[in-house]
């Protein structure tokens, strides 16, 4: 039997997964994916991440998502920081910055970004990070706060994974890495990442791994096909798919539950 997964990042209360939860989960028990984090992006997706979590016995976060960061009150981070006293709750996000798509003002992603890094540092909570062609002002402002955590769906170049690693942040790898188009340099990347810096995650429903035979007949990713990023990188990194397993499970549990680090 396989090594047990974790999927460091699902997004649960996305529309695509209304009225399947138990299908979806019941399936992801029969891929060995026996643990999750389930993200929240915005105040009221952060509170229904948490009622799944408790349902069904996983991790959640709570944060605003730069795409929603024009939405937030004056008092999000009163109400973030309740969320975050549950124990299901093991980490501050999704939050960050995203110049790609520039759905909220610059300045006022970078004001609730650091908000939100100062609510992580005074709970002694982890942050799950998010990063779409604003690497430079991520890391500016990464530098005024000290902050574990993880830089989730990376797809960078050399130059900011290395930053990133400076930083002493996880990596997360989505199923981006199984894209033979668009993943071509995060594929010449991976065996730059050391394997204890490492989380796997499907973002589901998004970034269903294109290396899934026979080809699914939805386009939905979902957590049951964790099991492809992992194999992936076992290829690139020239290990075996237990030895990934095995420690991207343990490094999970080492930044969201143990806090050892």
């Amino acid at each position: 039997m396989m090594q047990p997964l974790i999927d460091a990042g699902v997004n649960l209360t996305n529309h695509q997964f209304d009225g399947l939860h138990d299908n979806i989960i019941v399936r992801a028990n029969a891929a060995n994916v026996t643990n999750m984090l389930l993200i929240g992006c915005d105040l009221q997706s952060s509170q229904d991440v948490l009622t799944l979590a408790k349902k069904y016995r996983y991790y959640a976060t709570a944060g605003v998502h730069p795409h929603d960061a024009k939405s937030a009150d004056e008092h999000f981070i009163e109400k973030l920081s309740s969320l975050l006293q549950q124990p299901e709750v093991v980490a501050v996000g999704e939050c960050g910055l995203d110049y790609n798509r520039d759905f909220s003002p610059r300045n006022i992603q970078r004001e609730v970004f650091s908000k939100q890094l100062e609510l992580a540092k005074k709970l002694n909570k982890p942050v799950y990070l998010h990063e779409r062609d604003a690497s430079k002002d991520m890391l500016a402002i990464l530098k005024e706060h000290s902050v574990n955590g993880v830089l989730h769906c990376f797809t960078g170049d050399k130059n900011a994974l290395d930053s990133y690693l400076n930083q002493g942040l996880y990596i997360g790898i989505t199923g981006w890495v199984c894209d033979e188009r668009r993943g071509k340099e995060l594929q010449q990347l991976i065996p730059d990442i050391p394997l204890e810096r490492l989380l796997i995650e499907t973002d589901a429903p998004f970034l269903i791994p294109r290396t899934i035979l026979p080809k699914p007949k939805s386009r939905r990713n979902e957590p049951s096909y964790l099991a492809y990023v992992c194999d992936t990188i076992a290829t690139l990194k020239k290990l075996s798919f237990d030895d990934v397993a095995k420690q991207t499970t343990a490094n999970f549990q080492q930044l969201f539950v143990n806090k050892t680090n």
